[in-house]
């Protein structure tokens, strides 16, 4: 009789046990993205519907393998749309959700009174009330996560530069890449961000960074010499893929100013911390995820070579480096100016302010390949940008390729390598300078950005004083999101020495 009684509690705990979690999960994967969904449907904010459980990851994964195609050897692309190689999916989604024509498409089918009342009474035609409105507004979902893409001026400076504690990253950020990124600054919000980067910025303040310029000189001229000796190996000329140039010249300069030695002696812990960001972008679950959503504006990379180093205090770069081979014009302006400025003298902090067309070309390129595609955002509680109540649980992504190379703002040339735009600095050089964002902007801006900046332009200037580089036949242009932007060939240069 016991027995029989104990059975009977225990099947029952079983049960409440399964029910509890049954509905856990139900609330967590069903419920709440629908509650939330449903709110910004109530907005008028629409999307493509997701399927159950995955969102719309099967339509991403569908996209992403129709643009694959075979790429040839040796030639320099042809056009500079990153936006469109990595997110084609976004840009069918721009036009069938988040554009005014749909919009006002919807409402003339609904009500057509509206659309004339609007025409009568404003002196903007609806579609302009509507675009300057709500711009390029629209929702998606990743799995159970809810993301609202915004592109629209006004709201993007909203959200870049809010410093609200109730705006932070994205919590499946530290669920998803704690063992690579830990809980520190890129993933961490509230008060414990808050305190940490309060430690760490004053520690990269560009008057701590030109203390670092001979550091930096010397890890920079290390790669040189390697350079030199398989160029005399070669006959005069070598065919170097630049990709473990970049992050052992990157891991050096870590190494030097973090903990005192070279790259050698940190070696294998590069390579660990490289195969820990190898291993968050292939995830099963969250792969697309990952991989579309580049954790933050402090995670910035090479820039004169692939962006594969580890996190933080790199040069921004990688594909960033593919204009200025292709371009001999650039790089001779280069080339002449760091030569009149320097003077055959080893760079310094006062000649690297005096180079323009450098600054100009970097610019440029930091402008067509940012070294981040996405700035996120989770709303820690429901808030408010514009016109639009975003719900707790929220995420915000503002597609940063695309704002870089929109016509309305960069005008009709954009999608092509003119460093010329920036003759009069960013404020010069497109309508809203507020768009262009390669290190992110407000309190989540970039704190490695003037020690990438300073390395940048250092190597630089000693490379095209030193080398005469262009595109080898065997280079092939292939933009790929590995949580940043980075050549997914990697970048093959013909380097010859002066």
């Amino acid at each position: 009789m016991e027995v029989h009684i104990l059975a009977k509690a225990f099947i029952s705990l079983a049960f409440v046990g399964f029910l509890g979690l049954f509905l856990r999960l139900y609330s967590a994967l069903v419920a709440e993205p629908r509650r939330l969904r449903s709110k910004l449907k109530k907005q008028g904010i629409s999307g493509p519907p997701p399927s159950f459980l995955l969102g719309n990851i099967g339509e991403i994964k569908k996209a992403r393998t129709a643009k694959v195609k075979d790429v040839p050897t040796g030639c320099p692309p042809t056009t500079h749309d990153c936006a469109v190689v990595l997110f084609p999916f976004f840009e069918k989604w721009r036009k069938l959700y988040g554009t005014w024509e749909c919009k006002l498409y919807r409402i003339k089918l609904a009500r057509p009174d509206l659309v004339t009342g609007l025409e009568a009474r404003s002196g903007l035609s609806p579609q302009r009330r509507w675009r300057a409105k709500f711009g390029q507004v629209f929702m998606f979902s990743l799995g159970n996560i809810q993301i609202l893409h915004v592109n629209q001026p006004d709201m993007v400076r909203e959200i870049t530069t809010c410093t609200s504690l109730d705006l932070g990253k994205p919590s499946y950020q530290q669920k998803e890449r704690g063992a690579l990124l830990g809980q520190g600054i890129l993933t961490s919000n509230g008060t414990v961000w808050a305190h940490q980067r309060k430690i760490i910025a004053p520690e990269l303040y560009m008057d701590k960074v030109k203390g670092m310029m001979n550091m930096i000189t010397e890890s920079a001229n290390t790669m040189l010499e390697s350079w030199k000796s398989r160029i005399e190996a070669g006959g005069g000329i070598a065919d170097i893929k630049i990709d473990q140039d970049m992050r052992s010249f990157s891991g050096d300069v870590i190494s030097r100013a973090c903990f005192g030695s070279n790259f050698s002696k940190g070696e294998e812990i590069f390579k660990k911390l490289r195969a820990l960001q190898e291993a968050a972008s292939k995830k099963v679950l969250f792969q697309w995820s990952s991989r579309l959503e580049a954790s933050s504006h402090e995670t910035q990379q090479g820039h004169v070579g692939p962006r594969k180093g580890g996190p933080h205090t790199h040069p921004p770069g990688g594909e960033a480096e593919e204009p200025k081979p292709q371009n001999p014009e650039w790089q001779e302006r280069v080339r002449t100016e760091v030569l009149e400025v320097c003077g055959g003298r080893v760079p310094d902090d006062y000649m690297i302010r005096k180079m323009k067309q450098l600054n100009m070309v970097i610019n440029e390129s930091l402008r067509l390949y940012p070294p981040v595609a996405v700035v996120s955002r989770e709303a820690l509680t429901d808030m408010k940008f514009g016109d639009i109540h975003v719900p707790k649980g929220v995420n915000l992504w503002t597609l940063v390729v695309t704002l870089h190379t929109d016509p309305e703002n960069w005008g009709p040339d954009s999608l092509t390598f003119n460093p010329d735009r920036f003759a009069n600095g960013i404020t010069g050089a497109c309508k809203l300078p507020h768009l262009y964002m390669p290190f992110g902007v407000g309190p989540r801006v970039c704190l490695g950005q003037n020690l990438a900046m300073v390395e940048l332009k250092l190597l630089i200037a000693l490379v095209v004083s030193n080398f005469s580089f262009s595109l080898s036949p065997e280079y092939v242009h292939a933009p790929f999101l590995q949580l940043v932007i980075e050549p997914e060939h990697g970048v093959n240069l013909l380097v010859k020495k002066l």
